[in-house]
């Protein structure tokens, strides 16, 4: 039984979106991604998809890549990114697709672990951060602490942390998130939303802090799933 993450599927069967416009590696990616996925995952393993999952616009668009997705092996727990349209509320989700866990406000216990998260947003830098920014960064703040402070109530000790946004600006300055996952004892970081080499340099890896910090968007794991436990 293993433990696996991976961001950014960026799949389109419901509607017009190819990815390859954002450079040849994206050719094929979803072909690649699943071949990589039956080849790595057994039907008892979990997966965090790290949101940007689909292009829907709505929960109907949505419905070829999510049943696709839940056709896959192994357990999959999905966080919100920024361009998730279609995600609707927990309660709704949960009611049409049963097999999935959608992470937003809760936790889900693995082992002795409790994976935690939330969407996360732009920490504040020198290039654009203003008053709605800023309403939406606490926003998410107050969300990864409750999902936290419930991990903890139900006496988890050891937790993981699965964002979308990167945890800091582009210059990797600390932020209010992870000022939080140090004052938490998170143990590990994990987020996508990163894509092309310019922007890989912007993403925190590595340990700062005791925490350690990846970047699991899709094409900078080549599309395929890193196993994290």
């Amino acid at each position: 039984m293993s433990f696996y993450v991976i961001g950014d599927l960026h799949f389109s069967n419901g509607i017009d979106k190819p990815m390859d416009i954002f450079g040849d590696n994206w050719k094929n990616h979803q072909r690649k991604i699943i071949k990589n996925w039956k080849e790595t995952v057994s039907d008892e393993d979990t997966v965090v998809l790290l949101g940007d999952t689909s292009w829907a616009m709505n929960l109907k668009e949505a419905k070829q890549d999510l049943e696709l997705i839940d056709s896959l092996p192994g357990k999959k727990i999905l966080i919100k990114g920024n361009h998730d349209y279609w995600w609707s509320t927990v309660k709704k989700m949960n009611q049409i697709y049963e097999s999935m866990f959608f992470l937003h406000n809760n936790f889900y216990s693995y082992d002795d672990f409790a994976i935690c998260g939330s969407r996360g947003w732009i920490c504040p830098n020198d290039t654009k951060f203003d008053e709605n920014d800023e309403k939406a960064y606490l926003r998410e703040i107050n969300r990864m602490k409750t999902s936290i402070n419930l991990a903890k109530k139900a006496g988890f000790e050891k937790i993981i942390m699965c964002i979308h946004y990167p945890p800091t600006n582009d210059k990797l300055e600390n932020s209010e998130f992870t000022t939080l996952f140090e004052q938490e004892n998170i143990a590990k970081v994990y987020y996508g939303h990163l894509h092309g080499e310019e922007y890989y340099k912007m993403g925190l890896k590595g340990i700062r802090n005791g925490i350690e910090y990846t970047l699991a968007s899709s094409d900078y794991m080549d599309f395929k799933l890193r196993k994290i436990l």
